[in-house]
């Protein structure tokens, strides 16, 4: 297959965004499974809104049937204080039937999210993960997805009885006096009128900054967690986590910042649509009316009763789009993770043959304009252990990385048994590569469940083979239930311990290609010469490719790939590389000798194959 054939399967594999569903939610489309639903929420809503008024047009009613001259009408203030009974009756069952809905919409509605963000983060490149925060993604699964609740739950109730309860009271209180009641419009009218001053683009802008801030403080929150023995044990917080002091600074300037901005403006809105100053409006209006006989005193009632039930909704309303607002900004950065392009899956997975595997000019940068790798050949051939080496930043992580596909090439590619793994699917892929890094994660489950991870179906003798191998199974049966202890509940374990378990867990997947990123870090050295001698006994056939940090892996490995600056400068035997006398001999020679039988770091005889 050529390039471009290669290139075009991957194209036709890959759904174009457009038709990608879950990158394009919005609120609308969020809520468009479940419309039916939303509209009976909306429709309950809008009966007990305006079955609300009833109670309100009683009173109403029966102060005007009282203050009238002339005998009053018994059978007609009864059938006001029934009918009054009878809608808050109504009010108060709609109003429960609506919320309950509702909340359950909200419910159905965020488990479908996170559904969604699930599989979503189980499909995007494993190295995207390396490249985001930790608390940032947080935030997007836990309270951006909760901030959609308000605006399903709770603001179509808020929302309706904004809309629905002053246009019902404007029809009755026209019915009254058309002038009163355009007097008792002047608070809502300035509270209104000052709606476009909370939506500028400055106000938009600080309240973009506001909640990068909080995005910034969540992550440093968690860094500074994850750092404070760092703190307890050298002191001066300050200078160790500057980074979370500045992040905590920002967001308080941020929110000052805002929290100026709109101050003013809300404490406008807020006094105008006060009850204080609508019934102040409403008795000068009315008292003027009143004085010069255009309007009888018992038709100003109506007017201090609804007037508060027209402004008290529109204070609500506003509370109502903040929340829609929030809600939108969230959904917002939902839909950018489920933008993130996942794993190109291949129409037609092919089947390696056999697991020699290649790296074929081999180029890759997490930024365009800055290359990692730089035209990387390798081979390695299946019964082989090939060490990379080279100082810090030369790309050796990168490289290893591209093997279990964290990662896609931005040029060349990455073969194993004659397949490029971008034609593979993601299971056959772990099928055939296990790994192991010096950054290890464990589930919350049991050890026996963590160490079978990739082979969930695995008996318990070999889980415990595999334990032995990783010289970690005493370890384990020291713990309160063995291997049913539960990691993070009732099993704590040191660095090396876990790095065990994961070493464990690669040896009982029993993949014939191994990625190993110095797997021994954490460990002692008699556990680390179990490991190798466990490695050494599975090897057989596999192919095995481990980032080497020590020179008794390298000493270990049957070729040798020394990087630099992304390229490779030297491969080979390591005998036949220090007799070279190059750079990968003077990176021998900075290394103190560890290895027994060796003199100033220098091989002797056979030592090295």
């Amino acid at each position: 297959m050529t390039t471009t054939d290669l290139a075009q399967a991957r194209e036709q594999s890959v759904p174009p965004p457009a038709a990608d569903s879950a990158a394009g939610q919005s609120l609308a489309r969020l809520l468009r499974p479940y419309g039916w639903s939303f509209a009976g929420v909306v429709i309950l809503q809008v009966i007990g809104a305006v079955a609300g008024l009833a109670p309100l047009l009683a009173v109403v009613e029966l102060g005007r049937a009282l203050l009238s001259a002339g005998p009053i009408d018994h059978g007609h203030v009864w059938t006001v204080v029934i009918a009054g009974a009878a809608g808050l009756f109504v009010r108060l069952l709609f109003a429960a039937a609506s919320s309950g809905i509702g909340h359950v919409l909200d419910g159905q509605v965020q488990l479908t999210l996170r559904r969604q963000l699930a599989a979503r983060l189980g499909r995007v490149p494993i190295g995207w993960f390396s490249r985001r925060r930790t608390g940032e993604l947080a935030k997007v699964v836990g309270e951006d997805v909760s901030a959609v609740h308000p605006f399903i739950a709770h603001t179509p109730g808020e929302l309706v009885a904004a809309f629905v309860v002053p246009l019902v009271s404007l029809i009755y209180l026209f019915t009254i006096d058309w002038r009163l009641t355009l007097i008792t419009l002047i608070p809502v009218v300035l509270a209104v009128a000052l709606v476009p001053l909370m939506m500028t683009p400055a106000r938009t802008r600080e309240q973009k900054e506001f909640d990068a801030a909080m995005g910034r403080i969540a992550s440093s929150a968690v860094e500074f967690v994850q750092g404070i023995s760092v703190v307890k044990a050298f002191g001066g917080s300050g200078r160790a986590h500057s980074k979370f002091l500045t992040a905590t600074d920002d967001f308080v300037s941020t929110f000052f910042r805002w929290v100026r901005g709109i101050s003013g403006v809300a404490a406008g809105m807020q006094l105008a649509l006060s009850p204080p100053f609508v019934l102040l409006v409403v008795l000068i209006g009315g008292a003027a009316l009143i004085t010069t006989g255009g309007m009888a005193p018992a038709d100003l009632l109506p007017f201090l009763l609804l007037g508060l039930g027209l402004t008290a909704p529109v204070a609500a309303l506003g509370h109502g789009f903040d929340d829609l607002q929030a809600a939108g900004r969230a959904v917002g950065r939902i839909r950018d993770v489920l933008q993130v392009r996942p794993l190109p899956e291949p129409a037609h997975s092919l089947a390696p043959q056999g697991h020699r595997v290649e790296l074929r000019d081999v180029r890759f940068g997490y930024e365009a304009e800055h290359e990692v790798l730089r035209g990387i050949d390798l081979v390695l051939e299946p019964g082989t252990v090939t060490a990379v080496v080279g100082p810090s930043g030369s790309g050796k992580s990168t490289l290893v990385r591209l093997l279990p596909r964290f990662f896609d090439p931005t040029h060349g590619s990455v073969v194993l048994g004659g397949v490029d793994l971008r034609e593979m699917d993601s299971r056959e892929l772990y099928r055939m590569v296990s790994f192991v890094f010096q950054d290890v994660r464990l589930l919350r489950a049991s050890v026996a469940d963590n160490i079978a991870l990739a082979v969930p179906h695995a008996c318990l003798d070999d889980v415990v083979r595999a334990a032995r191998l990783a010289n970690i199974h005493d370890r384990i049966l020291e713990l309160p239930r063995g291997y049913e202890s539960v990691i993070g509940e009732d099993a704590g374990l040191s660095g090396g311990e876990a790095q065990r378990i994961s070493i464990a867990r690669a040896l009982l997947a029993a993949a014939p290609v191994l990625v190993l990123d110095e797997a021994t870090a954490f460990v002692d050295p008699q556990t680390e010469q179990a490991v190798r001698r466990a490695l050494a006994t599975l090897e057989g056939d596999r192919t095995v490719l481990v980032i080497a940090h020590r020179l008794e892996t390298v000493a270990d490995a049957d070729t040798v790939a020394m990087l630099e600056n992304g390229s490779i400068v030297e491969r080979g035997r390591p005998a036949e590389l220090l007799a070279q006398n190059g750079k990968f001999a003077a990176f021998w020679r900075s290394h103190p000798s560890t290895i027994t039988g060796t003199r100033g770091g220098v091989p002797q005889g056979d030592e090295l194959r």
